[in-house]
């Protein structure tokens, strides 16, 4: 993963935030939408591109693009800071591929005492049966 060809291909858009704000809000855009174009990406070799779609399904549009946007402060250059720091976050995670699990086998001194205490489970139980009167 290539992030200065990545940060290149990054595209913003402003949007007129929602919240609190008072007269200033009907004003300015300060809500930023950020587009990446997963599928035609320069900075991600096919193997990255194949792994982050498969992972971040949800995310991206049918046409292959990564929507984010971020409205926490009521600055436009704030935002997109933001916005591209989760942007490369979420590359990042989605990266990461989890160990195989190695399938492991009960010791034999567990499997001894399993046979045991399921014994000595049945002994109980089946002392508390009425006895038999013949």
């Amino acid at each position: 993963m290539n992030k200065s060809i990545i940060h290149n291909e990054i595209q913003f858009k402003a949007i007129k935030s929602s919240g609190p704000g008072g007269q200033h809000v009907n004003k300015v855009a300060s809500k930023i939408e950020l587009y990446f174009d997963i599928e035609n990406s320069e900075g991600l070799t096919i193997d990255e591109k194949e792994l982050i779609s498969s992972k971040l399904k949800n995310r991206i549009s049918k046409n292959g693009i990564l929507i984010l946007s971020s409205q926490e402060s009521r600055s436009q250059h704030k935002n997109k800071e933001i916005a591209t720091q989760q942007l490369f976050n979420l590359l990042t995670s989605s990266l990461i591929q989890p160990k195989k699990r190695k399938p492991t086998k009960p010791t034999k001194t567990s499997v001894v005492k399993k046979a045991e205490n399921k014994k000595r489970q049945a002994q109980k139980k089946s002392l508390r049966k009425k006895p038999r009167l013949d």
